[in-house]
């Protein structure tokens, strides 16, 4: 069904290129196909330049778009990344945004004003989308998908749903990458640093058929050694073997071919792109009693060793591959644009959940194993939109997106309880395991407008009606060695649910270089199937749609000759029926809606570029996030009935089980305050080249972890900096470097496994030299 489904999807694509490609009489040139979607535009002698965007997908002038976007280049993200980091580099990089993970390399959690999801089920919904090269990445795993040979990230804060679907209630992190250009010309970055971590960053191309036919070819390759001690020395019983660096090591293989045809004079642009990815590594590792009742200091717990008695050292492997095909003509002041896009992935995690050798603990000796696979998944999409080119004072586009997803997921638990010394390491209890076929459809239409109503105002308003439709078969659930299942919950489940999304924004030009604006929204979340359940013999949860409202003001300006750009943004948002997730008593995520959970607070954002050789960036968010429900009570850490950690609301007991009472507390993940700091200082030489000197920084306010507050499960004014060093050749040809990533060796704490108070820490210091250029 699913490949059927492709080929009618290509098909559609195919037939909808032959009518993109008629030419038409009135038909106006088509723009080089070198000019970038979004990219910030070189500085001037002394300012800081122009930042392109395409948030309301057409390309406009950041100061110009009445949405609260923030903005990093390319080489900003290369340099984050150059100590081995993924997608995970853009937190507390962009005011307002937060990411993190407990799966690992392969799933990551985005949080964009502290509306997030914290549920580490593989089937997950998050309100934060991903749109790389304008496909939509929807399931957790493709989220993960590698970025390089990146142009530019754009961040869009609050409900994106008019023009981005349903699933963005928080907003979107769109990436644009490089794309063939009329003009042969590559670029390529390379680093080496501690613990034998490389990285390769590198694109290429140019004309086949000069202004006809081009293409890109672009390519990253990661490695990092093991370098975590599993200091385990007893006998397992699944085969892991402690010793010297057996965790923490990671590779990273991905290529990506584009090819874009330009025919002159035709107004016609076909871009087909194809990518693969091949990565392996180690999940996260969890320190199992790393916080000690009462306090959330781990200064005390090794970031470098760990005793792990199961799980064969925490592997994770997977495999994606993609396709799409991105037709564009333009007839004469109206453009068609078809987008149709597949992808796949297959792989698994496995990780040792109790954090540490069955050693005792709370009372009890408890073994924690778990396997998330997903054997195969499918994604499909199609969108095509109709638009005016947006030369004049009236705008609009309308179009339609169709989205499918289809896949196959298995899960795998071990876990038992030894009150007993268990001098052999013996499982009485095997494996519960449960195989899991998860549907997802949704449709859309939508239509925004925009007019310049006088000289300097400006109206938009959008809307858009979402049909999404999710349903879970459980095929297989086993809960004995001999396939004897005891599972008496419900074996296939359905949800559907069609909403409006709108927005509704004005945008006045006090003058050339100050506006402010105003923006009103409203966007959902679908509903959400919970089908791990069924692992412990319980029954799925569910939650229901979520919706939003969202209120924002700010201004954005270019002052001082344009050697200064600062933006700032004002919000507050409401959600109803907030879809939340708790854990019962197994460790195991449960779903359930929250009446309500509203958030105020603001960004803001300077670049300062006082002299030619000096460039300054600052950025800073303030954040107050709660939970509105007097009904809702969340699971607290326990382990064999025992209260791990100090709780500090109001709990109840059911039978052997403690809750939480959750009213007025902050979201989970929620940072009260992020700031970041860049910063770069250029000594000119007689040969036309420079020295430079480069440092950056953040820090991170108090943050929750989870839905009830205690003492353990907190952060508060975590900090990361980085520092490069290095000589660029004349007329930036090349950079050679030496740089330091978490320059002072930080071990912030990142997550928590509550059941076993366990942590989860940053990536050490790396220190190492780089290497880039362009041709």
């Amino acid at each position: 069904m699913t490949i059927t489904i492709a080929k009618s999807l290509l098909l559609a694509g195919a037939a909808g290129s032959a009518l993109l490609a008629v030419p038409s009489a009135m038909a106006q040139t088509a723009p080089d196909a070198a000019t970038p979607a979004s990219v910030e535009a070189p500085a001037t002698t002394d300012g800081v330049g122009d930042i392109v965007v395409t948030a309301e997908r057409r390309s406009e002038n950041l100061q110009k778009v009445p949405v609260s976007v923030g903005v990093v280049g390319g080489d900003d993200l290369r340099a984050f990344q150059s100590g081995g980091g993924d997608v995970l580099e853009l937190a507390n990089r962009v005011p307002g945004l937060y990411a993190e993970t407990t799966t690992g390399r392969i799933f990551p959690r985005f949080y964009i004003r502290g509306l997030g999801n914290i549920d580490f089920y593989l089937g997950a919904s998050q309100p934060v989308s991903i749109i790389q090269d304008d496909v939509v990445l929807e399931h957790v795993v493709l989220k993960s998908n590698p970025v390089f040979d990146v142009r530019q990230v754009e961040v869009l804060r609050g409900p994106q749903g008019t023009l981005f679907g349903r699933n963005t209630t928080a907003g979107i992190i769109k990436f644009d990458t490089n794309r063939p250009t009329n003009d042969f010309h590559g670029r390529a970055s390379a680093s080496f640093g501690s613990y034998n971590t490389a990285t390769i960053d590198a694109g290429v191309g140019g004309p086949i058929v000069k202004d006809v036919l081009s293409f890109r070819v672009s390519g990253l390759f990661q490695h990092r050694d093991n370098w975590v001690d599993n200091t385990y020395t007893g006998v397992s019983a699944d085969g892991t073997v402690g010793g010297k660096d057996k965790l923490g090591g990671f590779d990273e293989k991905d290529v990506r071919v584009q090819l874009m045809l330009t025919p002159p004079d035709t107004g016609f642009t076909g871009l087909l792109s194809a990518h693969a990815r091949d990565y392996s590594g180690t999940s996260t590792i969890f320190h199992r009693g790393a916080l000690k009742r009462g306090s959330n200091d781990v200064s005390a717990e090794p970031r470098a060793s760990i005793a792990l008695d199961e799980a064969a050292n925490n592997p994770q492997a997977y495999k994606t591959y993609g396709a799409s095909l991105n037709l564009k003509n333009d007839f004469g002041g109206v453009v068609l644009t078809s987008i149709t896009a597949w992808e796949t992935t297959s792989g698994y995690s496995r990780g040792d959940t109790d954090g540490g050798a069955a050693t005792n603990f709370a009372g009890a000796r408890f073994y924690g194993e778990s396997q998330g696979r997903v054997r195969n998944l499918d994604q499909l999409t199609q969108e095509v939109r109709l638009s005016d080119d947006g030369t004049g004072r009236f705008k609009w586009q309308i179009g339609e997106m169709y989205f499918e997803q289809r896949d196959l997921t298995e899960f795998d638990q071990r876990g038992v309880f030894l009150i007993q010394p268990d001098l052999n390491n013996t499982r009485p209890n095997p494996n519960n395991y449960v195989l899991l076929r998860d549907f997802n459809t949704s449709y859309a239409g939508f239509g925004q407008i925009s007019y310049e109503i006088l000289p300097k105002l400006t109206l938009t308003g959008g809307v858009r009606v979402t049909n999404d439709t999710k349903a879970t078969r459980l095929l297989i659930a086993n809960a004995n060695a001999a396939g004897v299942s005891s599972y008496t919950g419900r074996r296939y489940v359905r949800l559907s649910d069609t909403q409006p999304s709108w927005d509704a924004s004005a945008l006045y030009q006090i003058d050339p270089n100050v506006s402010v604006y105003a923006r009103v929204a409203r966007g959902f979340r679908g509903p959400t199937i919970q089908g791990r359940s069924a692992v412990f013999n319980t029954d799925f949860t569910t939650a229901n749609s979520e919706t939003i409202m969202s209120y924002e003001a700010g201004f954005k300006s270019n002052l001082f000759g344009n050697t200064l750009r600062f933006n700032a943004t004002g919000f507050y948002y409401e959600v109803s029926d907030i879809q939340l997730n708790g854990n019962d008593s197994f460790g195991n995520g449960v779903l359930f809606n929250a009446d309500k959970a509203k958030a105020w607070g603001g960004e803001a954002e300077l670049k300062w570029r006082p002299v030619r050789q000096f460039t300054l960036g600052l950025g800073g968010s303030l954040l107050h996030t709660e939970i509105n429900d007097p009904r809702v009570y969340a699971q607290v850490c326990i382990l064999g009935g025992v209260v791990t950690c100090t709780v500090q609301d109001p709990t109840i007991r059911v039978g052997p089980n403690t809750f939480a009472q959750i009213d007025g507390n902050p979201l989970p993940n929620a940072p009260k305050y992020q700031f970041n700091a860049t910063a770069r200082y250029d000594l000119p030489l007689g040969n036309g080249g420079s020295l430079f000197l480069a440092g950056d920084a953040n820090v991170q306010g108090y943050t929750n972890f989870v839905l009830y507050k205690t003492a353990e499960f907190t952060s508060d004014g975590t900090f990361e900096a980085g520092l490069k060093a290095g000589y660029v050749a004349p007329d930036n040809k090349y950079e050679l470097a030496v740089f330091v990533r978490n320059l002072t060796n930080e071990k912030n704490l990142k997550g928590v496994i509550e059941n076993y108070n366990a942590a989860v820490f940053n990536d050490p210091r790396i220190i190492g030299v780089s290497l880039s250029g362009k041709f």
